[in-house]
């Protein structure tokens, strides 16, 4: 079978998940340094799917690193069925939980302007997690799509 980019076991899918585990961590970061993130439901679900994302795909590239290291191949029906369905699950609730977040950035900075009125909130660090939630959601799209193709290959 022809490796498909970001299959598990490979460079690229290595990458793939180190991507993921970074733009993730990063949307928690950028999330919990702006003050009163935590008096909005959104904001907390986003950042429980990244810590989740982060841990899945931190787990998945030790995975890929052990499979370099000693040359096995992980691609057997039991482990890709799992992949399959850790990956489509982080990834719905990734999308859920950036596109909930964005509809709350919204509403407060254009709607409402609680951006630049009296309540001044940090609004563009909600953005940037934000916007670095759908990047770590584009790459787990990615691996999802491979992982599913892998499944009805094998």
């Amino acid at each position: 079978m022809k490796d498909l980019l970001g299959c598990p076991g490979t460079v690229s899918g290595l990458l793939l998940r180190i991507g993921q585990s970074l733009f993730a961590a990063a949307s928690v970061g950028a999330m919990v340094s702006a003050s009163g993130f935590s008096n909005f439901t959104a904001f907390c679900y986003l950042i429980a799917s990244m810590g989740l994302q982060v841990l899945w795909s931190f787990g998945l590239a030790c995975l890929d690193i052990y499979s370099l290291c000693t040359k096995r191949d992980i691609r057997n029906p039991v482990l890709v069925s799992l992949f399959v369905v850790g990956d489509w699950v982080t990834a719905s609730l990734s999308l859920a939980a950036a596109c909930s977040s964005a509809g709350i950035a919204v509403l407060y900075a254009k709607d409402l302007n609680f951006c630049t009125g009296q309540a001044h909130l940090p609004c563009l660090r909600f953005e940037i997690s934000i916007a670095l939630a759908f990047v770590t959601w584009l790459f787990a799209a990615i691996s999802s799509h491979v992982m599913f193709w892998i499944l009805a290959s094998l």
